[in-house]
């Protein structure tokens, strides 16, 4: 197995040798890595995309065609605006690779934006249909800032992006056109509570068997979705906090899900200082905790995208890998109830993406 870990300051790899991991890195040293994906290959092992932030160049995507040995990117970018759109590139947030289509990826995108290339990540064209959106200008930046951060390809020609502060919005058209689908998610921290879009989504996760359902990780709110993200009901019961930013689906196995609970708002901290990974097993009617291998006494944040998972040959229960801001790695093969650290002093963790056997 490897594991790539983007970070604030360059992209490390985890590879499994046995019983032991072995790490290697910096890639990108001194340059944020903010997304990662493993793209599948006609011919070889899986590509690895970076969205990679520079101070001083700026953002691209880079390639690797070699397990992070060797990289390549574009000149000028992957990813340009036009002179017309009054707009720059920001941060590449999300890559991901379209199982319906071989060499298209969808990149999310700041400032607020959605990206597609049919060559594999070497270059993308920006949705019109997204960034023409007539509520674009009412799409506010969180904490974090303004950009599409969750991209889900659906079956035939549906879509799924979410972004802070718009909220979910669907296309049924190719993307050509959207419309927002967040009915039952609250947005409490605006005058009207229940809006059409303005909602703070901070993830969403398709089940990979149940064709119609989604979750999602609001700020405030744990969702369920049984008609593919048109409304949304609430399955925070029984965790320890509504708020966090992970959210997890298991690869084969319906109704599993996992979220990384934390203190909400101005402490953003786990609750009692323990850092905990929650499970459900069906669909979020009940929820259980690990509590073997993560640590009490902790203050850290897990983001949205420093958290994967992937089903090994080994193991179908879910093999779960979470990276923290204070630069520790965890990893369970047995479904998140026992976690391993695999890699600790590392910068502040902002991207995770597994590769299995």
């Amino acid at each position: 197995m490897i594991v790539a870990i983007g970070t604030r300051k360059g992209l490390w790899l985890a590879r499994r040798e046995g019983d032991a991991w072995s790490l290697t890195g910096p890639a990108f040293p001194m340059n944020e890595v903010t997304a990662l994906s493993w793209v599948p290959a006609d011919v070889g092992p899986p590509r690895l995309l970076a969205g990679v932030m520079s101070s001083h160049w700026g953002p691209t995507v880079a390639s690797s065609a070699d397990l992070g040995a060797t990289w390549s990117e574009p000149e000028g970018g992957a990813i340009r605006f036009g002179p017309d759109d009054g707009a720059s590139l920001e941060r590449v947030w999300q890559l991901q690779p379209d199982p319906r289509a071989a060499e298209v990826v969808w990149a999310g995108c700041e400032p607020t934006s959605l990206w597609r290339s049919a060559d594999g990540g070497a270059s993308f064209d920006l949705v019109r249909g997204l960034w023409d959106h007539p509520h674009r200008p009412q799409w506010f930046p969180g904490f974090g800032g303004a950009a599409v951060h969750t991209v889900i390809p659906r079956a035939g020609s549906s879509m799924v992006v979410a972004m802070s502060t718009g909220g979910v919005y669907r296309s049924d058209d190719d993307a050509a056109s959207w419309r927002p689908t967040n009915s039952g998610i609250s947005a409490y921290f605006l005058p009207d509570p229940n809006p059409e879009f303005g909602q703070c989504v901070h993830k969403i996760a398709a089940d990979a068997v149940a064709a119609h359902v989604l979750y999602a990780q609001n700020h405030h709110g744990v969702y369920r979705s049984d008609d593919d993200g048109l409304t949304w009901t609430s399955i925070a019961e029984g965790l320890p906090s509504d708020f966090g930013f992970v959210m997890l689906a298991h690869p084969t196995r319906s109704g599993t899900a996992w979220v990384v609970p934390l203190i909400a708002d101005a402490e953003r901290i786990p609750p009692d200082g323990r850092l905990r990974v929650w499970r459900t097993v069906d669909g979020g009617t009940s929820w259980q905790s690990s509590a073997v291998g993560l640590p009490d006494d902790c203050w850290t944040v897990v983001l949205r995208d420093a958290a994967d998972v992937v089903v090994t040959p080994a193991s179908d229960a879910g093999t779960v890998v979470f990276g923290t801001r204070d630069g520790c790695v965890y990893i369970s093969e047995d479904g998140a109830w026992e976690f391993e650290q695999i890699a600790a002093h590392l910068p502040d963790v902002l991207c995770v993406r597994a590769l299995s056997d």
